[in-house]
């Protein structure tokens, strides 16, 4: 045999007498695309769909001539204009509105995970009188949205306003307090099935070395149950973040206002609209809860990877 004769023979077979990937013919692009073409063009779609306003509200904030509404083209023109506007303002203080949403929404995220995770091992580990009917009762709260309640939180605070005025109206301490009321439920229920999923052997085992209940929720179970601890604590700070009715019925003085309060200033009223300024605000607005989201997800992934493998 030549070596011309030898060479072609290995371009056309394998080692396992296959043919060769180079000789294979092409799917037709119709096959391709039914089998895993469309697949793409959804994501393409889906991420278009989801990233355009975000920077149609980018461009907005940077263009300081333009409008939310008005403008031609994404990104014609570059400025810090908004965004000098937002922080000049002596009658809106953006940087304050700023701490008291970073202030309000850490001291409610880390307190409902508390109180969360104190609830839910409870109705996981120990047995009492009431115990269903409590997981169900907290499950039918859940049915009934807070913003039901707006008119009877503004009496109950007008009324504790009287009598201790640290708790009332305008203060965020009332509004923490508020926020934790309605805290408890769909929190406690995800927590729960989270805490069943760690095995009770583990608690048995620590009770035979004395352990007490404190020792093994804080030094055991908090440990194994971070990620849901994690997903409870992002979610709970985008919703106290971005929560508008409670807060302005709450908040009634300028200087303790949250983001989602203060800057509806900004487009309240029908003739002194700016929406420019509003765009920078939101801009900043979205960097703790993005920066919370990237901090977090880290502890979620490997949380979720570590507990895929078990011995």
């Amino acid at each position: 045999m030549s070596v011309r004769t030898l060479a072609s023979s290995k371009e056309t077979t394998t080692v396992d007498g296959g043919p060769s990937p180079l000789t294979q013919k092409r799917r037709p692009f119709g096959v391709w695309f039914k089998d895993k073409g469309w697949r793409h063009v959804v994501g393409i779609v889906t991420t278009i769909f989801a990233v355009f306003p975000l920077l149609y509200v980018l461009s907005a904030a940077l263009d300081s001539n333009g409008t939310l509404v008005g403008s031609n083209g994404l990104f014609s023109r570059f400025d810090t204009g908004n965004f000098v506007a937002l922080f000049s303002d002596p009658t809106r203080p953006f940087g304050r509105w700023f701490v008291n949403t970073l202030v309000v929404g850490t001291v409610t995220s880390a307190a409902t995970v508390f109180l969360g995770a104190m609830a839910a091992y409870a109705f996981s580990r120990m047995r009492f009188k009431g115990r269903r009917m409590g997981l169900l009762t907290l499950l039918l709260l859940q049915m009934f949205p807070q913003l039901l309640a707006v008119v009877a939180i503004f009496l109950l605070l007008s009324g504790i306003s009287q009598v201790i005025p640290a708790l009332g109206l305008g203060s965020q301490l009332g509004l923490i307090m508020v926020y934790l009321g309605g805290a408890l439920g769909v929190n406690t229920y995800l927590m729960y099935g989270f805490f069943n999923t760690v095995p009770q052997s583990l608690d048995e085992a620590a009770k035979i070395d004395g352990a007490s209940h404190v020792q093994i929720f804080f030094g055991i179970i908090l440990r194994l149950v971070t990620p849901i601890l994690a997903v409870v604590g992002l979610l709970a700070f985008i919703g106290i973040s971005s929560e508008f009715v409670i807060a302005s019925v709450v908040l009634t003085d300028p200087d303790s206002q949250t983001l989602a309060v203060g800057l509806y200033s900004y487009v309240a009223q029908q003739r002194s609209e700016n929406w420019g300024v509003f765009a920078a605000g939101a801009v900043i607005a979205a960097i703790p809860v993005m920066a919370l989201f990237l901090f977090l997800q880290k502890y979620i992934v490997s949380g979720l990877t570590a507990g895929s493998v078990k011995g």
